[in-house]
C-alpha cells in the first residue's frame, strides 16, 4: 500500500522527529558528548520506522522533498554570508598555511576512498559520498551530492553518505583528542598563555523581529542573487547542486558588505541558518533509504576506518608541522581532525577539551574556525564536482 504525505505532513513529521530527537538527546549523554545532532537522531528512528513498515507491513510512505530543497538553499547561502575575505586577512600566514593542508586533505579522502571502493568492487560514486562529501562536508553535504551521484546510477548514495557522515560525528571526537595529547608529550609542548587574540568583549545583538526580518531578507536576497549564478554555472561542462549558487551568492553579498563597510549582523543570519539546516536535515533524514545502507556495511566500515587512520597520520605529518609546530599547532591538529571526520562542533569540541587540560591556545581558536569556512565552503564543493565528472 503506498502512502504518499504532502507538503504539510512532510513538515510535520519531520518536526516530530526533530522533537523526539531533541527528548533523546537531553536523556543520553553519550549524544551530547559526540554532537549527534537532534533531527539525525530522531531522522534516523522515523527512518528506521518506515523501513519496517514498508518491509514487514507492505506500507510504502513517500515524502513531498520540496521544503527540503528550499530550506537546503537557504541553509546554504547563510552559510556563503560567512564567507569575508577581509576577515581571513587577519589569519596572516598561519591562515594560508591552515587553509593549505584543509583544501589538500580534501581530494586525498576521495582518493582514498574511491580507491578503496575499486577493490572491493563497489561504485565509486558511493567512494565520493564516503570521502571528503560526509567526512569534510557533513551530513548536509551528504545529502546535496548524494541527490546528483544518484542521478547517475549510485543508487543508495544520500543514505550511504548520511550514515558515513553520522559515523564520522563519532569518531571525529575520539581521534582528535589523542592525536593532540600525543604531539604535544613526544615534543614537550607548552601553552604561550593567553594572547587576547580577537574581539570577546562584542556585546551579543537583540534579537526581534525586526533583526530576524532583516536577516530573512539578506539571505533571500543572496539565495535571490545564486539563481542566477547558478545559470551561469550551467553553461560550464561540470555538474553544479542548486545550492552552491545559493552560496556562491552569499559569498559575493558578504565580500560586497565588507566592502562598503556595512554590517552583516552575522548572529541573526546564523540563527536563520541553523534554524534552516535544522529542518532541512529532519526531512531528509525522515526519508533514509535504510536498505541502501545495510547492503553495503560491509565495505562502508572499512573505508570509513581507513578515513579515520588516515586523518590521524595526515594531521600528525601536515597540519601540525605546517601550522607551526608549536603547542597551537597540535591544537589546531584535534580540531582538523574532529571536522576532517565530522563536523565543526567537533573540531571546536576537542580544541576545547585539550585547552581545558593544557592552557590556552588564542592563535589557534582564533584562526581555526575563520579559515575553516572559508576554505571548506568554498574548495570542497568543486573537489566533490570534479571527482563525480571524471568517474561519471
Amino acid at each position: 500500500m503506498k502512502i504518499e504525505l504532502d507538503l504539510l505532513q512532510s513538515l510535520g513529521l519531520a518536526m516530530l522527529a526533530y522533537i523526539l530527537g531533541i527528548f533523546i538527546k537531553n536523556k543520553f549523554e553519550f549524544f551530547r558528548k559526540f554532537f549527534i545532532p537532534s533531527p539525525v537522531i530522531g531522522g534516523l528512528i522515523i527512518s528506521v520506522l518506515v523501513f519496517l513498515a514498508k518491509k514487514y507491513l507492505a506500507y510504502d510512505i513517500k515524502f513531498d522533498t520540496i521544503l527540503q530543497d528550499f530550506f537546503m538553499n537557504i541553509f546554504f547561502a547563510s552559510i556563503g554570508l560567512t564567507c569575508s575575505f577581509k576577515t581571513l586577512k587577519k589569519a596572516g600566514f598561519l591562515g594560508l598555511k591552515l587553509a593549505f593542508v584543509i583544501i589538500l586533505l580534501l581530494p586525498l579522502q576521495n582518493i582514498i576512498a574511491v580507491g578503496i571502493s575499486y577493490l572491493l568492487g563497489i561504485n565509486p560514486l558511493h567512494g565520493v559520498a564516503m570521502g571528503s562529501t560526509s567526512m569534510t562536508g557533513g551530513i548536509g553535504s551528504a545529502i546535496s551530492f548524494g541527490k546528483i551521484m544518484e542521478a547517475h546510477g549510485a543508487n543508495g548514495n544520500t543514505s550511504i553518505g548520511v550514515a558515513a557522515a553520522t559515523f564520522g560525528l563519532l569518531t571525529g571526537s575520539l581521534v582528535g583528542g589523542p592525536v593532540a595529547k600525543r604531539l604535544i608529550r613526544n615534543n614537550k609542548l607548552l601553552t604561550k598563555g593567553s594572547l587576547d587574540v580577537g574581539d570577546k568583549g562584542k556585546i551579543k545583538r537583540i534579537v526581534n523581529q525586526t533583526s530576524l526580518m532583516r536577516a530573512i531578507i539578506l539571505i533571500g536576497m543572496a539565495a535571490f542573487l545564486g539563481t542566477f549564478i547558478n545559470k551561469i554555472l550551467k553553461i560550464t561542462s561540470l555538474s553544479f547542486p542548486y545550492y552552491v549558487g545559493c552560496q556562491f551568492g552569499g559569498l559575493v553579498v558578504r565580500n560586497i558588505y565588507d566592502y562598503c563597510k556595512k554590517d552583516v549582523d552575522l548572529e541573526n543570519v546564523n540563527i536563520v541558518g541553523n534554524i534552516s539546516l535544522n529542518l532541512f536535515l529532519s526531512l531528509a533524514l525522515i526519508n533514509l533509504n535504510i536498505s541502501a545502507i545495510a547492503s553495503l556495511a560491509g565495505p562502508m566500515l572499512i573505508i570509513l576506518l581507513a578515513q579515520a587512520v588516515f586523518i590521524a597520520i595526515y594531521t600528525s605529518l601536515f597540519t601540525f608541522n605546517l601550522c607551526g609546530k608549536d603547542y597551537d599547532g597540535a591544537v589546531i591538529s584535534a580540531g582538523h581532525c574532529g571536522v576532517g571526520l565530522g563536523q565543526t562542533p567537533n573540531a571546536m569540541a576537542n580544541m576545547e577539551a585539550i585547552i581545558e587540560e593544557k592552557g590556552p591556545a588564542d592563535m589557534a581558536m582564533f584562526v581555526f574556525p575563520i579559515v575553516l569556512a572559508i576554505a571548506v565552503n568554498l574548495f570542497n564543493p568543486l573537489v566533490i564536482i570534479f571527482f563525480i565528472n571524471i568517474l561519471t
